[in-house]
């Protein structure tokens, strides 16, 4: 028997039956799906039929073979689930995700409880699975429940073809807490961060030219970041990053100017969810501290010797060395911290900055050696005319006699002597000798480089003694040590020595993590960032991360996890241009194998090949011939889209590269309105802070 479909269609009665039979079937799922399904083992399971669908485009779609949500064509829609966790604690996020073949690369937003303050944001890349309904679990990154109701909320950030994805299915996971590497008990934090420290200064890096015993302690026994970079290469702006896990254009400090202590920051999520803070040493962001219960902070750069500090209320000086006395003043507000909370220190060197004067026991320690010189130590940057030849940062041109500890004539006093010390020598005396030209490049580089690497060996000696500390007071198990640098630094590298450009050894900064959980001696290689740390270190207290926070968590790659979706690239941006070094306005994009950089004011781009051409010696687009090669082109056309892409992702509108839009107040700190209180020993200094 038959009967007539629509459109003329004829279905045979067995037909019917199997088509009625099916729309059945899909009742009973579409009703056994009504609400989030919880699985034995605490699993939450939100199917695409539960999804609240907004938007134009995007809908569920039932069919059999489907049951998705299909037609994702519009960044604009969303798909929002509402259940309840019936446990509390971390779980992972899985998303049973389609896409077809070449429809690859669009960038999702998944968001939980986004109409509350503490909600919590994970971001993947869509990967193809050869068809939109051949459905693939992917991995997205963890959240934090409590018991209750929640929403999840999903959208895309950026479509890269026609449709995003098909969802089938979301699912919630509950991480087992033995599994999990940090413990139960929430961690001590201590971060150590020395101010331009080369990542090639420490021997766990690879340094010929030193070595560093307990900096390679540290990473012997946790995790040495091998891809750590910043995003914008200078001391004030990297602090400013540091606190508030944002880029320059976002925390308000692109150049040397006053930090809004009314920001939100990560010190004050640790010390609201029950964390004693401390901020010990450099500060250099003008404002006073905020979310620290305990405060003392050099004002500005501070001083190498007998050092003023500041503190609420007033100002002291403390007798001897400020590498030193920094490491002292971080173990005594150890030993006096509260008994019953965990602490959060941040622990702040001056060393090795600029104008390297070491401690007493380390001053001689390089004077006799010969330190190898760097192999672009002559460059003569004929390929990047841009702004290398122009900067004044160079070791055969700038450094000063005040640099180069050359003693002033006996009867220079006051304002003469002061000129000398800054006057950049082109002719020294040495041992009777008259240095000009080669030889003179030579004896400036081997005296910068004993200074700084003594200042260096004074850093490493106090790390080595917090981690003795630690081991004697038993704290060494339940406390996580964090090493690193607010950028890099130059050691000869291009004929240079400072900062502020986006080559290799400003840009990379070492990053060094020990704590309870972590592998010894493991090397995480994916690309991280200065904007990673506020989060890190909220994961770490088991807090979750604010959306305002551009970065994201170290924890998984902490774990030896490789996150679906983590980043490929860097993005850099330096402002301060007229300024220190005459160093050049830029912005640039760092991939595993390239690297491009624009001098925006002068429209000039430089293109890397860092596989072939490490140390950046050779850009790709000088040469006009090159630069028009297909290879050469297609690179430079698609690094260029993905650089427009990150200013996207990170709202990089371009504020702040008007001199005239700089925000207003030094990074100095504020000495004129503290009350005087005298010098004080270590003891006495934190003493005065209180508990």
């Amino acid at each position: 028997m038959t009967i007539a479909g629509r459109g003329g269609r004829v279905i045979h009665l067995n037909q019917r039956k199997e088509i009625i039979m099916q729309r059945l079937s899909l009742l009973v799922l579409t009703t056994l799906w009504a609400a989030a399904a919880l699985a034995d083992d605490g699993s939450i399971l939100l199917h695409g039929q539960q999804a609240e669908v907004i938007g134009t485009t995007l809908r569920y779609e039932p069919q059999p073979h489907k049951q998705t949500l299909g037609c994702w064509t519009n960044s604009a829609d969303a798909a929002e689930w509402t259940f309840t966790a019936a446990r509390s604690g971390e779980y992972a996020v899985e998303v049973l995700q389609g896409c077809g073949r070449g429809q690859g690369g669009s960038m999702m937003q998944l968001t939980v409880d986004a109409d509350r303050p503490g909600r919590q944001s994970l971001a993947f890349v869509v990967e193809e699975t050869g068809h939109f309904q051949a459905f693939k679990p992917r991995s997205v990154g963890r959240v934090t429940l409590a018991v209750g109701a929640h929403s999840l909320h999903i959208k895309p950030k950026e479509i890269a073809k026609k449709a995003c994805c098909d969802i089938r299915q979301v699912r919630l996971v509950p991480v087992v807490a033995a599994a999990a590497p940090l413990p139960v008990k929430r961690p001590n934090i201590i971060f150590v961060f020395s101010d331009d420290h080369a990542e090639h200064a420490i021997s766990a890096y690879g340094s010929k030219v030193n070595t560093t015993p307990h900096l390679d302690r540290l990473a012997a026994g946790g995790a040495r970041f091998t891809n750590s970079f910043v995003t914008n290469s200078i001391c004030t702006p990297s602090r400013a990053t540091l606190l508030t896990g944002q880029y320059s254009h976002k925390n308000g400090v692109p150049v040397f100017n006053r930090f809004d202590g009314s920001r939100d920051t990560v010190a004050k999520h640790l010390q609201q969810a029950g964390y004693h803070t401390g901020m010990i040493g450099k500060w250099h962001l003008g404002s006073d501290p905020t979310g620290f219960d305990r405060w003392i902070v050099l004002p500005g750069q501070g001083s190498y010797w007998n050092p003023s500090f500041l503190v609420p209320g007033g100002k002291l000086s403390i007798e001897g060395h400020c590498t030193d006395i920094t490491g002292d003043l971080g173990i005594e507000f150890i030993k006096t911290r509260p008994a019953d909370q965990p602490f959060f220190l941040m622990l702040h060197q001056k060393a090795p900055h600029r104008n390297w004067d070491p401690d007493e026991r380390n001053k001689a320690r390089f004077k006799d050696a010969v330190i190898p010189e760097s192999e672009t130590l002559w460059d003569d940057y004929a390929t990047r005319p841009a702004a290398l030849p122009e900067n004044q940062q160079t070791i055969t041109r700038d450094l000063t006699n005040r640099d180069l500890k050359r003693e002033p004539p006996a009867e220079l006093e006051g304002k003469a002597r002061n000129q000398w010390l800054g006057q950049k020598p082109e002719q020294v005396e040495v041992d009777g000798k008259t240095l000009t030209g080669d030889d003179l490049v030579r004896w400036k580089y081997q005296r910068f480089m004993q200074d700084y690497l003594a200042c260096v060996q004074g850093v490493d000696d106090n790390v080595g003694k917090l981690l003795d500390y630690l081991d004697t007071a038993g704290l060494a198990d339940e406390t996580i040590v964090i090493y690193s640098s607010d950028n890099g630094w130059y050691l000869g590298d291009l004929g240079l020595y400072d900062k502020r450009f986006m080559y290799e050894p400003g840009l990379r900064v070492p990053l060094i993590v020990r704590g309870p959980g972590i592998t010894p001696g493991s090397t995480p290689a994916g690309f991280v960032a200065n904007i990673d740390l506020a989060p890190t270190f909220l994961e770490m207290a088991g807090l979750p991360v604010p959306d305002s926070m551009q970065g994201k968590s170290l924890v998984p790659l902490l774990r030896g996890e490789s996150p679906a979706g983590w980043r490929q690239a860097v993005y850099y941006r330096y402002y301060h241009d007229p300024g220190h070094h005459n160093t050049r306005a830029h912005y640039g994009v760092r991939t595993a194998s390239h690297k491009l950089i624009h001098y925006w004011k002068k429209d000039a781009w430089e293109l890397f090949d860092l596989t072939a051409d490490p140390t950046e010696q050779h850009n790709l687009l000088f040469d006009p011939a090159e630069a028009g090669s297909p290879e050469v082109a297609t690179t430079f056309a698609a690094l260029k889209a993905q650089i427009a892409r990150l200013q996207r992702e990170y709202g990089d509108d371009g504020r702040y590269a008007d001199p005239a839009d700089w925000p207003k107040g030094g990074s100095g700190g504020d000495m004129a309105g503290k009350k005087p209180l005298g010098e004080k020993t270590v003891v006495e200094a934190i003493a005065l802070l209180g508990t």
